[in-house]
C-alpha cells in the first residue's frame, strides 16, 4: 500500500514552496513557480504530519540566518548512482561551493560529470539538499532547477550569514 502524501504551501523569500511528505518523511520540497522545473499545484491537505511542521520551522530558521544544517527525515527516490550524488551534496558545507567536476571526483567517478549534473538537477529537496552549492568549474552559476536567480540568492544569503558578503558574488 502506498503511503499517503500530504502537501503544504508556504511563502518564502524565494517564492512559494511546495512541501510534500508522508507521515514519516519528506518526499519533496520544490519551488512552485520555477521556470525551469515548475511544480504543478496540488491540493493542500488540512492535516500536516510533524515532518512538515519541522521543515517549516527549520526553513524559517535558515532564511533568518540562524540555521546552517537541516535535521529532517527525507526519502530520495532514484537509482543507487543518484542517491550517491544526493548524499554527497549533503557534505558540502554551508556557504561553500564546489564544481560539478569536484562532485564527480568526490563520488569516485570523474568521467560521470554529465550524469552528476543531470542528477543534481533532479534533486527534489531544494535548499535542504544543497544542490545550489554546485557551480561551474570556471566559478560561474550554471544549472539550477529552481532558476539561477534563486541559486545566486541562496549562495549570497549563506555568504552574508557567514560574514563573507560582498556586493555580489557572481
Amino acid at each position: 500500500m502506498e503511503d499517503i502524501v500530504y502537501t503544504k504551501y508556504i511563502n518564502s523569500p524565494l517564492g512559494e514552496l511546495e512541501i510534500s511528505a508522508t507521515e514519516d518523511y519528506l518526499t519533496s520540497v520544490l519551488f512552485v513557480d520555477a521556470q525551469k522545473k515548475p511544480s504543478p499545484r496540488k491540493e493542500e491537505t488540512a492535516y500536516l504530519p510533524s515532518v512538515i511542521t519541522d521543515y517549516i520551522d527549520q526553513i524559517t530558521e535558515y532564511f533568518a540566518g540562524t540555521r546552517k544544517e537541516f535535521d529532517l527525515k527525507i526519502q530520495h527516490k532514484g537509482t543507487d548512482f543518484q542517491k550517491t550524488v544526493w548524499a554527497e551534496l549533503e557534505n558540502i558545507p554551508y556557504g561553500k561551493t564546489i564544481s560539478y567536476l569536484d562532485l564527480s571526483r568526490r563520488i569516485g567517478n570523474e568521467k560521470a560529470i554529465r550524469a552528476v549534473g543531470t542528477t543534481n538537477g533532479s534533486n527534489k529537496f531544494n535548499i535542504i539538499v544543497p544542490c545550489h552549492r554546485v557551480i561551474g568549474s570556471n566559478g560561474s552559476l550554471v544549472g539550477y532547477g529552481g532558476d539561477l536567480w534563486r541559486k545566486k540568492w541562496l549562495l549570497e544569503h549563506e555568504a552574508k550569514v557567514l560574514g563573507n558578503y560582498q556586493t555580489s558574488l557572481f
